[in-house]
């Protein structure tokens, strides 16, 4: 059995070592990074289906490669880092990452992450096809293309995420818990900085494009598509 690859990419050899062992006990096939570069070269060699990646590494950091990657691929990423600091894991999230562990972890954790992230992934080539449009606007959620106007603008994967759910459920309002809680789909520690980065990205995109629908701030509670009329 099979299930896929999962590139590891970690310089520390026990837990490459300990992840492997629980990831293939799975059914997934590895492959193993312990540096910035060698991941890279493994990347292009093995294509796999998930990356599980460490941002504290050897001659690339984790930003580097995750970078890198990000401009040829799509491929879901699940950051992993010792670090633990609010900054890391906004950071990670506004650039798209898949998913974020903190070190020290259980590997049925990341086991179960993988699993997770993998089944989402993989449940856009069954479903219909996942868009919503209103005036001016396209977001299509099955190949992740964002529409303005007619022309596609380049959108990282959690900045469509956001908007497709909240245009998808016009002016109903979310607190920013429920929007970790319903996009990001696991617990962000009671931080929801990283909801109101990416709206004000987002509407840097969309805002004055049309007056019959609004990406509105309601004070004190969160945030809602307002559709207009």
């Amino acid at each position: 059995m099979n299930n896929g690859k999962i590139l590891i990419v970690d310089d520390d050899t026990n837990i490459c070592e300990l992840l492997r062992l629980y990831i293939e006990k799975e059914g997934y096939s590895t492959a193993i990074a312990y540096d910035g570069e060698q991941a890279l070269e493994l990347f292009e060699r093995e294509q796999p289906n998930l990356i599980l990646l460490d941002i504290m590494l050897p001659k690339l950091d984790g930003w580097q490669v995750y970078r890198e990657i990000r401009k040829t691929s799509d491929c879901p990423i699940i950051m992993i880092t010792a670090k633990g600091e609010v900054f890391d894991k906004i950071l990670g999230l506004e650039l798209g990452a898949d998913d974020y562990v903190v070190k020290p972890f259980e590997a049925k954790e990341i086991v179960a992450r993988v699993r997770a992230v993998l089944r989402r992934v993989g449940s856009n080539d069954e479903e219909t096809i996942k868009q919503v449009n209103w005036d001016k606007l396209s977001i299509n959620l099955t190949n992740y293309e964002l529409k303005v106007n007619g022309e596609a603008v380049d959108t990282p994967h959690k900045e469509m995420e956001l908007l497709y759910h909240l245009a998808s459920n016009p002016n109903k309002v979310f607190t920013r818990d429920q929007l970790l809680d319903q996009v990001w789909g696991f617990e962000y520690y009671g931080d929801s900085r990283t909801v109101d980065v990416h709206v004000k990205r987002i509407r840097e995109k969309i805002d004055g494009v049309s007056d019959k629908w609004e990406l509105r701030t309601v004070w004190g509670v969160g945030y809602k598509f307002e559709v207009k009329g």
